[in-house]
Parts: C-alpha cells; sequence; structure tokens
C-alpha cells in the first residue's frame, strides 16, 4: 500500500484531499498544528484503519517512520485574517516548513507536491494570469507575508529539483470553494453566505468591479490528484477562468439565499488584487483537466452546509489562539 503525508490535513483543502487519497486505497498520515485548522473536518477519518493523524507543526524538525511515498504540502494559513494576524508564522510556515519537507522527501526518496497560490502574481498587470507572469508583488506590504512565503516556496522547491533531482510538483491554486469552510475566515464565498444567512448586508471592499475565478472543491481536488501524478516540475495553474466581479458575485449570493440584504462598500484593503483569472492553457494540455462543476451547481451545494449549521455556529466568531510563535 502506498503511503501519502498530507500537512494542512485539518483545513478545507487538506481535509478533502485526505478522502481523496484513503477513497482510492493510500495510507493517509495527515498532519497539522490545529493554528487554523479544525479536527472536525477530518473526524470521519480518525476510524479508519489506513488513516492516522500527527498533531504536529512543520516548521520544526518532521519525522515520519518507515517509507514513504508522497508528500502533499498544504500547511499554511490561506485567508487574509489569518495571515495577517500571524504573519510570522505564515512566513516560517512557507519557508522552514518547506524546507523541512523538501528534506523529508529527499531523505525517504518521496514525490513533493507543494501548494502555491494565485497571489504569487499580486495585483496582476497581465490578465488572464498564465504561468509565465512573474507577477506584481509588494514584498514589504501587508499582504507580503503571505505573497513572498509562497513565491520563496516556489523558489526552493525548484532548487531542490534542480540540484538534488527531486521528483517536485508546483500547484498555484486559484480562488476555491466547497464545505467545509470557515464561515468568517475572510474568504469571499463563506464571507457572503455568513451575512446572507445571519440577515447582515453583504460587505464588497472598493466599488466591487474587481474579477475573482471560483473553481469548485473537487475540481480543484482532481486537478491537484493529476498533477501529482504528471511528469511536469514546473508551476502549474489550477482553477476556474469563468471570471466574475465581486459586486456580480454578492448579488448571485443575495439570489441564491432568497435575502432582501443589499449591498455595502468598504474601503479596498491595501494590495488587493483587482483582476483574478487563471490561464489553464497548460492544464488542459498537460493534464487533461478542466473544472467540470458549474458555480451555480457549486454554489447550491455550499449554501446547503452553511444552511445546516446551528445559529450558534453561524453567529460563532473566530477566537483563535494566534501565538507569537
Amino acid at each position: 500500500m502506498k503511503k501519502i503525508l498530507i500537512t494542512g490535513a485539518a483545513g478545507f483543502l487538506g481535509s478533502h484531499l485526505c478522502d481523496r487519497f484513503v477513497e482510492e486505497g493510500y495510507h493517509v498520515i495527515g498532519m497539522d498544528n490545529l493554528i487554523t485548522g479544525d479536527l472536525k473536518n477530518i473526524a470521519h477519518l480518525f476510524p479508519l484503519e489506513h488513516f492516522e493523524f500527527y498533531h504536529h507543526d512543520v516548521t520544526t524538525f518532521v519525522h515520519v517512520p518507515g517509507n514513504l511515498d508522497y508528500i502533499l504540502h498544504f500547511a499554511s494559513p490561506a485567508s487574509p485574517i489569518d495571515y495577517l494576524k500571524i504573519p510570522i508564522q505564515t512566513l516560517k510556515v512557507g519557508s522552514l516548513g518547506t524546507l523541512n519537507l523538501l528534506g523529508l522527501a529527499k531523505e525517504k526518496k518521496a514525490r513533493i507536491l507543494v501548494a502555491s497560490t494565485s497571489e504569487v502574481y499580486g495585483d496582476p498587470l497581465v490578465h488572464p494570469q498564465n504561468e509565465e507572469y512573474y507577477g506584481n508583488v509588494s514584498p514589504v506590504g501587508p499582504r507580503g507575508v503571505y505573497d513572498e512565503a509562497k513565491r520563496f516556496m516556489e523558489s526552493l522547491t525548484m532548487a531542490y529539483h534542480r540540484f538534488h533531482g527531486l521528483e517536485t510538483r508546483i500547484v498555484r491554486i486559484f480562488n476555491t470553494y466547497g464545505p467545509r469552510m470557515r464561515l468568517n475566515d475572510g474568504r469571499v464565498v463563506p464571507a457572503f453566505m455568513g451575512q446572507a444567512l445571519r440577515g447582515e448586508d453583504l460587505t464588497v471592499f472598493g466599488d466591487g468591479s474587481q474579477t475573482r475565478s471560483f473553481c469548485y472543491i473537487d475540481d480543484m481536488v482532481e486537478g491537484i490528484y493529476r498533477l501529482l501524478f504528471s511528469e511536469y516540475p514546473e508551476p502549474l495553474n489550477i482553477g476556474n477562468p469563468k471570471e466574475t466581479t465581486i459586486k456580480e458575485f454578492a448579488e448571485e449570493i443575495i439570489a441564491l439565499t432568497g435575502t432582501e440584504q443589499k449591498v455595502i462598500y468598504k474601503p479596498l484593503p491595501k494590495d488587493d488584487p483587482t483582476q483574478r483569472k487563471p490561464d489553464i492553457t497548460k492544464a488542459r494540455e498537460i493534464l487533461g483537466w478542466e473544472p467540470k462543476v458549474d458555480r451555480s451547481e457549486g454554489l447550491k451545494i455550499v449554501y446547503d452546509y452553511f444552511k445546516s449549521l446551528t445559529p450558534e455556529e453561524l453567529q460563532k466568531k473566530e477566537h483563535r489562539d494566534f501565538s507569537s510563535k
């Protein structure tokens, strides 16, 4: 039985990856320090013989006994609320965490896939964004702690690939949504859904003309799965190229939820990207992949998920222990 280590296993995306690899017959080792992850996302896997969990911070030495075939490195805060509260930990997991896991992959002769992000493109001057675009990123702006952590991660991964001959894969993830997202993590889909379900007006930052492209979680997991088993070591975009403005998206959520809230506008945060749309030409050619789930279908699933939460869960604010690690 092949063995795979998935870091960030208790997070939104990591937990769905654990599900997929368990279903595919792998022995899955989940690892998470639970700063932003939640054990309830993987609690259904605990009784399984071929799933085990390590409560561990990958910025410290990582040891996994026995053989290891694959590593998926998804340990990182991913929402602005999180990485602005824990900027140093965000930088450490992208640098020290990646270094530790690349070292583990080298020791075990394992193939490693690291999770990068469309944020490496910053506030792009090229649209849509293809993998050859170097980006427009402020290294000293508030979002730089996340953007530069991921850019360093990519550089370090390619260095291990070129110098050590390590089998590496890099996925650049564009906006993804689905069940298990945290309502108050600051990302667009859960933020709008939570406000609508609580009867609050929907908050749009800026004038709402900025664009995003939303990919449903099942499509994202499929793209990552195919990339891991491809022979392509360079960064690859995985996302949905169907673009919408934030204002249009807010109106879509209001129509879906049947609420009567209005849209209110607040100042745009510093360095917030005005455009985001993946060029997935390479994913189509190399992986034979493209998104299948229409946004209206995916949003209905997510709405039903959030609607199933208790009133207490809907009103709950984030009270996490963001220590000074």
